[in-house]
Formats: C-alpha cells, structure tokens, sequence
C-alpha cells in the first residue's frame, strides 16, 4: 500500500507531468497557427475571395494573441487552470467555427458573412486560446524548472515552433485525401484532436506545492510598481526588442517560399521549409539552454541581433536574392540567413519569460509576460503587411525582397542599441 501510494506522490509532483509534458501539449496544438500558409489558399478559393482577403485571419490572431495575453495575464497569474481551460475551449471553438464558416463559404460562394466568420473564428476567438495557452505553461515550467529556466521555457516554447513541422505533412495529407471539401473536414477534425491534447494538458499542469501564490486579501504589488523597481526605459526597450526582432522575422519568413523560388529552387520550397521550422524551434530551445549558462541573458539577445545584422548585411552587399540563382555559393548565403532569422525569431520568443523574471522576479511574470506578448500582437499586423507593401512599392519582385533586407537590418541595429544601451545587467539571475 505505501509503496503504490508513493507511486502516486511521485508522478503527481514530477516536474516533467506537472509541467513540460502538459506545456508540450498545450504549446503543440496551438503552434499550428503557423500552418496557415498550407491551407491559406485553399481557405481563399474554396469561399470564393483573394488570398489578400484571408490573409487578414492570420494576422487577427497574432494580435488577439498578444492583446488576449496582455489583458488575462492577471488570470493566469491567479489561476493556471481556469487558463488553459479557456485556452483549450477557445482554440478548439475557433478551430471548428473556422471549420462550420469555411462549409458555408463554399455553399454561398463569395458571401462577406463566410469571411467575416472566419476573422472572427481563427481571429478572435482562437488568437484568445493561442493568448491563453502560451502563457499558462510559462511561470510554471519555471518555477519546477528553477534551475533551468531558459531549458525549460525553451522547451515549450520549442513545442510552439516545431507544430509547423509536425503538423505541416499530416494537414496537407488530409487537404489531400479527405476529398471535396477537404479544408472544412480538416478544420473539424483538427478541432477535436486539439481539444483532447489540450484538456489533457489542461488537467495535468501543476505548480509545485512549495510555491505560495499570494491569496486574495493579501497585499500585493501592481504590475507598474515592480516594473518601474528598474529604470523604465528597462522594461521600454525589452518591449522594443520583442516587437523588432518579431517584426524582422516576420518580414522574411512571410516571404520565405517566394525567395527560395526565386534562387531556382522551387522543387525543393518543401524541404527547406521544413529545415528552416527546426532551425526556428532550435532556436527556442537552444538559445535558451545557452542563456542559462551565462551571467547576463541579455547576452543572448545581443548575439540573435549580431549575427542577423551580418547575414543581412552579407546578402545585402552581394545582392545574394537577386543574383543568386544558378550561384551556389550565393544561394547558400541566402539560405543561411534564412535559419539564422528563424533561430532568431524562434530565440526571442523563449528568453524573453526568462530575461523578465531576471529582472523583475517571479512573483508577477505571467502579467508582465503577457503585457510584453502585446508586442507579438502589433507586431503580427506589421511584419507581413510591411514585407508585402515593401515588395509590391518596388520594380519587381526580386528587386523587393532584396529591399526588404534593408528595412530589416535598420531594425535590427536599432535592436541592438537598444539592448546595448538600456538593459542593463541583472545582478543575479
């Protein structure tokens, strides 16, 4: 008896059940937003409007996320369990009503209600499940982890990146083999699948009992007050960082396909796709491994921004997207810079719960993590949009992409400074 009760003590405070398991679970499923260029055209002419027109559902949930994020951190901060069963119920719910909108579209070809639904479905109510789910793993793989912070952190958020790689082969063989109407079926499915893995997630996730989460009645410090213990340009310029480094990611992986088909390697657009979603989910995982083994964090940031200022500068100089089919040694470089924005991109993502709780503690990190995914959600409207008025302003194509590059390496320089100049060192970690 005391053995099998032992048992049980052990897996119900094992810090991989409690915690990294159930943050797999949780950041797996909603990674999939990511998938949306696999189906996106498919979405466009199955309801009758431009993939311009639809495009706009994918970047209403990158905002939703981080507004969801910014204004509920208070609830996950209080109560990771009502969290994550709003974020199981609202991704499931939008998926499926993205799902019932896509069905109609196809019955009123063209009808503006089909549309609208799906902003609303993938928009609204999923980007509150994508806000909700990435934020209720967080703090708590952190305080199991203690530790190993960033390994730990970089872990989920790894399972957040690696989704598209996952799910990216399993969505098209199903676009492919569930027949006419294919796309609704899939959304429908996809919506059951990820409510399970979810709620799983959902009834596993744990804090460790030795954490005391201040009670109702107790006195507790606001969010401002503990962010202004440090000079606010601090917490300022970590905001800025996020939303710069998002935002250049964002301008050169919305165009990834198109580059590569621009080097000559159109046949080969799914393959390296699926290499440069490793590279972003090692990104998460790697970097934030690294940063556990330094002094300052922020070092880390500063390396991200260093070595995508030179790749760009490189590709820049040699002109590597214009003149780069046919050149080995040029596509290469392309290619190169296209992993080093996606482990970038990716790393950004994972230090930043991290890098706060460095400076600002662990007592309201899932606040004050979700305030600064705001920055994911503004950036999600202007990283696609800037990269598509960028290559649409210029002569062709080709010659826009390449101007893209400019726009991104001016931001990350300005990424740099700023992590240069106002964040400053923690003294401990």
């Amino acid at each position: 008896m005391e053995a099998k009760e032992k048992v049980s003590c052990g897996w119900r405070n094992n810090r991989w059940f409690r915690a990294a398991i159930p943050a797999l679970l949780l950041h797996c499923s909603i990674g999939t937003v990511y998938c949306w260029s696999i189906f996106s055209q498919e979405i466009a002419d199955y309801i009758g409007f431009s993939k311009g027109a639809t495009e706009w559902a994918f970047s209403f949930a990158i905002f939703f996320l981080g507004i969801s994020a910014a204004f509920l951190g208070n609830v996950v901060e209080k109560d990771i369990h009502k969290s994550s069963l709003i974020a199981s119920i609202c991704f499931a719910l939008g998926m499926a009503g993205t799902g019932a909108f896509i069905y109609y579209g196809g019955l009123h070809n063209g009808s503006i209600v089909a549309l609208i639904g799906i902003y609303i479905c993938y928009g609204l109510i999923m980007g509150i499940g994508l806000g909700t789910g990435y934020l209720s793993p967080v703090k708590t793989l952190m305080l199991w982890f203690n530790d190993q912070k960033g390994l730990a952190t970089g872990l989920a958020v790894a399972g957040f990146g690696a989704a598209k790689a996952i799910a990216s082969p399993i969505m098209q063989w199903m676009l492919e083999g569930l027949g006419d109407g294919g796309i609704y079926k899939m959304f429908l499915i996809l919506a059951c699948v990820y409510f399970v893995m979810m709620f799983v997630g959902h009834l596993l996730l744990k804090k460790p009992d030795t954490w005391h989460e201040p009670q109702s009645g107790e006195k507790t410090n606001s969010i401002v007050s503990v962010i202004k213990t440090k000079p606010i340009m601090n917490y300022i310029a970590i905001w800025l960082m996020f939303y710069l480094n998002i935002t250049c990611g964002l301008a050169l992986i919305s165009q990834e396909k198109a580059i590569i088909k621009c080097l000559g390697l159109a046949a080969s657009v799914g393959i390296i796709s699926t290499i440069s979603a490793i590279f972003n989910a090692g990104g998460r995982l790697g970097f934030s491994a690294w940063a556990d083994k330094m002094k300052d964090r922020n070092t880390i940031y500063k390396l991200i921004f260093i070595l995508s200022i030179v790749f760009t500068a490189l590709v820049i100089f040699t002109r590597g997207i214009e003149n780069g089919a046919g050149n080995i040694l040029l596509t290469g470089l392309v290619i190169v810079l296209i992993m080093i924005v996606n482990a970038g991109y990716g790393g950004g993502f994972s230090n930043v719960p991290t890098l706060l709780s460095d400076h600002y503690g662990m007592s309201n990190i899932s606040a004050i993590h979700g305030i600064t995914l705001s920055a994911w959600g503004f950036a999600g409207l202007t990283g696609n949009q800037l990269a598509s008025w960028i290559v649409n302003s210029s002569a062709n194509a080709t010659v826009g992409y390449q101007n893209v590059l400019y726009v991104t390496v001016a931001l990350y320089i300005v990424s740099l400074l700023l992590s240069v100049i106002f964040v400053k060192p923690t003294k401990t970690k």
